[in-house]
């Protein structure tokens, strides 16, 4: 998974973590969740798939259908991409490491539309979104429904981004380690240049988007944690969010980053969030 998604790529009758926070477009999320079970019946997230999709389907292994943590500040649907080249140790979405479409994009999408007036957007989430040779195509699916549209990466793909990057409106940009730490992150080697290509792409777009790491002190002590979040910030990069490391979603923070480092990171960004 990338790192950057707060949800998991729960069966769609499952709950979203986190609903409580507040919703898009000034919408309180209370008041937003009544009115999306409030839909009739025929407005039901897909199942999935029982009989295997044909090949060049996309890669869909999951949806939320509703979230207030995937995409600060707004209501989004969050629809995941089976497929990662990058084998995180502390990846809490294995499942969708391997393509495979579990999902019929054209449910997901004859869903999407049910939900239009519901939702402020709709989040590309994985897995690495950008494996998928058909993302540009269902994003133009999206934006033609009138949803905003963000995207999770890891930065996988510089070439794939720079394709999408104007139709998007946020990023959720994973920043795996230092230079140092990166390819004992990703058990891949060399991986942290296309990272760093994707982030001067965002930098130079002026496209809203956030940094966010996955920290745990044994993978990256707060010191070298420190000197990475003040290069991002020399960068020009102004939203930064430090995700603590757990076991299993909603489990408690295995170290937590102290004060100190907390406060300095609040006066180095313009938003700052410890999660």
């Amino acid at each position: 998974m990338s790192a950057a998604s707060s949800s998991n790529a729960v069966p769609e009758g499952g709950s979203p973590q986190g609903n409580s926070q507040a919703g898009g477009a000034g919408r309180p999320a209370a008041q937003a969740i009544r009115l999306l079970a409030d839909r009739p019946a025929y407005a039901a997230p897909p199942q999935p798939v029982i009989q295997p999709l044909p090949r060049h389907s996309p890669a869909v292994g999951g949806l939320v259908p509703f979230s207030t943590v995937d995409w600060p500040g707004q209501l989004a649907a969050v629809v995941f991409i089976s497929g990662c080249p990058w084998r995180c140790h502390y990846c809490h979405n294995v499942e969708l490491q391997t393509r495979a479409a579990r999902y019929d994009w054209r449910e997901v999408r004859a869903f999407l539309e049910t939900r239009k007036g519901l939702l402020d957007a709709v989040v590309f989430s994985g897995g690495e979104p950008l494996s998928e040779p058909r993302l540009p195509a269902m994003i133009r699916d999206v934006k033609r429904m009138g949803y905003r549209v963000g995207l999770h990466t890891a930065g996988i793909y510089p070439l794939r981004l720079a394709d999408v990057l104007r139709h998007l409106d946020w990023v959720g940009m994973d920043i795996k380690a230092d230079a140092k730490g990166y390819d004992d992150i990703t058990g891949r080697r060399d991986s942290q240049r296309p990272a760093l290509a994707c982030l001067t792409q965002l930098l130079s777009a002026g496209l809203d988007f956030e940094c966010r790491i996955t920290w745990h002190p044994d993978w990256l002590d707060e010191s070298r944690l420190m000197a990475l979040a003040r290069e991002l910030a020399r960068r020009g990069v102004r939203q930064f969010a430090v995700q603590a490391a757990r076991a299993a979603p909603g489990a408690p923070v295995a170290r937590a980053l102290s004060n100190q480092a907390q406060g300095e990171l609040r006066q180095a960004f313009q938003e700052f969030s410890y999660r």
